[in-house]
């Protein structure tokens, strides 16, 4: 097998990781939230019934900024309903997911969730846009983050909130270019009143920071009009336009879905040069920044049999996909397309959180435990904070049948404050190991602290209820770092971690 080679140089850098490209997502879908995140009850719930067992594995995971509360879920959501005491709180159907939302848990509770986690946990808050407008939105935000002496504000306290929940990062609705959404608009319509409620929420707090939706995926036949069109309306009142993505193996096409990334890569470059062509029409200096604020694995075909068979249940078994290393792979190359662009994108969302195409999973009653997919995130979580390192790789390559030719080697690098340095890398190959030499100019390192791998001889070996440590990362052998080079072997359909010092 021939060598994938790079050079890595603190003169060329893409850009600093913004915290946010961690977080994640907790919707009203299936289990995420109920015998989720929260389970009244349970051995580990504390008073204020949050799985202890839960909050551990998510300050383990390092998740950032958590998007709430959905989704899909939002376009029908009455954040009253959500707030006050729960006796009081009504019953709904959600025509989302078919289910009944009970209300139980809701915005108080999510904001008490994210105080739980820690101080890095950034609440991420969606504005149903679907079936509600200004006013409401206008109504939340005064509810939710006015100091007192106001009608909402006041209730707030009343409910129990003296202190505001200081939410700064607001998502103008959810998907709204899609025909599944309640309340499903053209762009135009889109872009007038995502403008009108930027505008008036802007009023309250010019500090507020805002995303405007984009399409639902590259997909979409409305794909870059979409964007272009709301972006007219919006480019001066919004921070970021929203982006989600989806992978499976489509039709068995396995060397496909190890290439997602490449996917990925494009349509964050498309977005972006949508998003410069508009502010270079409007003759704007400002730069529009991404959110990815939903990407995952998911076996996405699975799901509208399971919906279309639902009665109105509460908190079903839905999207609860089991992922395998293979998918963990993927995955993990998905977090190094994003951290490629971090200069662009600013704010990412892995959807979601928990029992929904989540790295963590609960037994209601029983245990919580690490998926394949949670030890790739929380790797980069908690190395791929800094400054990331351009990467150009020369690398063997495969065919594949919807991107053509794809790189073996995914790739990127990411240097820390205080000098050190951690490549994160993706060996496509499922067939064979891949030789890596890496040239190391002018950073100093010395010494290869640890390489991480993520890698199994069973490719669809997964962790479940009954195994929940089957798949957990090994440390590599043979790795070494000797005059200013790196050098070493990646396993066969693998995610690495090598730190440098």
């Amino acid at each position: 097998m021939r060598t994938a080679r790079f050079t890595l140089d603190p003169a060329f850098t893409v850009g600093t990781v913004d915290p946010r490209l961690f977080g994640s997502f907790v919707e009203h879908l299936g289990r995420c939230v109920y015998t989720g995140v929260f389970e009244p009850g349970h051995p580990t719930a504390d008073a204020d019934g949050i799985r202890g067992d839960v909050l551990d594995l998510v300050r383990e995971l390092g998740v950032t900024a958590v998007r709430y509360p959905g989704g899909n879920f939002v376009s029908g959501y009455r954040w009253e309903d959500s707030v006050g005491p729960v006796e009081d709180r009504p019953r709904r159907l959600d025509l989302a997911w078919r289910s009944t939302e009970t209300n139980r848990f809701g915005l108080s509770e999510y904001i008490a969730f994210l105080r739980k986690i820690g101080p890095q946990a950034e609440p991420m808050m969606a504005l149903n846009l679907g079936t509600r407008g200004v006013a409401e939105a206008l109504q939340l935000q005064e509810y939710a983050n006015h100091p007192g002496g106001t009608a909402l504000s006041d209730l707030r306290a009343a409910h129990g909130d003296k202190d505001p929940f200081g939410i700064r990062l607001w998502c103008l609705g959810n998907e709204l270019d899609g025909p599944w959404q309640t309340g499903h608009k053209t762009a135009a319509e889109y872009g007038r009143i995502a403008a009108e409620t930027a505008r008036a929420m802007r009023q309250i707090d010019p500090g507020v920071q805002l995303v405007a939706c984009g399409s639902s995926g590259r997909s979409m036949a409305t794909f870059a009009e979409w964007e272009a069109t709301v972006l007219q309306e919006t480019y001066d009142l919004v921070d970021h336009i929203s982006l989600h993505a989806y992978y499976e193996p489509l039709d068995g096409d396995v060397d496909s879905f190890l290439a997602s990334a490449v996917d990925m890569e494009t349509f964050i470059e498309d977005v972006v040069a949508t998003c410069d062509h508009v502010g270079a029409r409007l003759k704007s200096r400002k730069k529009i920044n991404l959110s990815f604020d939903e990407w995952n694995v998911w076996y996405m075909s699975r799901t509208d049999e399971q919906v279309s068979a639902l009665d109105w249940p509460e908190a079903p078994r839905l999207l609860e996909d089991n992922y395998s290393v293979m998918d963990a792979v993927v995955l993990g190359s998905l977090l190094i397309a994003l951290l490629r662009h971090a200069d662009r994108v600013t704010v990412a969302c892995l959807a979601q959180l928990v029992n929904v195409i989540a790295p963590i999973m609960t037994e209601p009653g029983g245990p919580a435990w690490r998926q394949t997919t949670f030890f790739p995130f929380a790797q980069a979580s908690a190395y791929g904070r800094g400054e990331v390192l351009d990467v150009r790789v020369d690398s063997p390559t495969y065919e594949t049948k919807r991107y053509g030719a794809a790189d073996l080697l995914h790739a990127t690098a990411v240097r820390g404050e205080d000098g050190t340095v951690t490549v994160f890398a993706v060996n496509r190959s499922r067939t064979g190991p891949l030789p890596l030499d890496v040239a190391l100019n002018g950073l100093g390192l010395t010494s290869v602290v640890e390489h991480s791998v993520l890698a199994d001889a069973d490719p669809d070996a997964r962790n479940t209820l009954a195994e929940p440590e089957r798949v957990v990362p090994h440390a590599a052998e043979g790795t070494a770092l000797d005059g200013g080079r790196l050098s070493a072997v990646l396993e066969p359909l693998s995610w690495n971690m090598i730190r440098l010092a």
